[in-house]
């Protein structure tokens, strides 16, 4: 099991062990206790990790997730799928990339928040970033398009200007939604008045 993968189910057990022992500890004890409860916690995550990994119907089930994976990228290992993952990925992290700067200074200048649209954007840029930096191992490992300057500045090309046009899109879909929150916020208070 990954390293990150381990991390996470230690973080998890920590935050679900710690959080009623850290109520009642005092200040002083508190760093210790926090201490000892991540050690613990990986230990733990370790043992877990360790036990799945050995567990015969957890690899079937494994591989079952990433058995039609492979097939898929075996069939789609040409360039031109790898030109058009790379242009795809290269709008998602344009697009959400203007979209958590510029858009949300738009919408806030409009007197706008929505924790949830900036938290959706932020997982789109990830996805995105991630997705091109695999796309990009991908192609170097199995395909011409990445030792192809053309390729590859023609499809950043392509997906830079797909990822602005996204981007005015999004960034007119949230002002819609401002609009119409302030009018239902409006509503509800002549609502509330008669």
């Amino acid at each position: 099991m990954t390293g990150t993968i381990k991390i996470g189910l230690a973080l998890a057990a920590v935050l679900t062990l710690a959080a009623p022992t850290w109520s009642q500890e005092s200040d002083g004890d508190l760093e210790k206790k926090a201490h000892q409860t991540l050690e613990s916690a990986r230990e733990t995550a370790g043992a877990v990790a360790e036990a799945v990994d050995k567990s015969k119907q957890a690899r079937e089930v494994s591989a079952g997730i990433l058995k039609p994976i492979y097939r898929l990228a075996e069939a789609f290992s040409f360039p031109a799928f790898h030109w058009t993952a790379f242009a795809v990925m290269v709008a998602g992290v344009a697009s959400f990339g203007l979209q958590l700067t510029l858009g949300k200074l738009v919408v806030l200048a409009r007197l706008g928040f929505s924790l949830a649209e900036i938290l959706s954007d932020a997982l789109g840029l990830a996805v995105s970033l991630v997705g091109l930096v695999l796309t990009t191992q991908a192609a170097a490992e199995n395909s011409s398009f990445a030792t192809s300057a053309a390729a590859v500045l023609s499809a950043t090309a392509v997906g830079a200007i797909a990822g602005f046009v996204f981007y005015l899109w999004g960034q007119r879909q949230e002002l819609q939604a401002v609009e119409g929150r302030k009018r239902a916020a409006a509503a509800n208070i002549v609502k509330n008045e008669k």
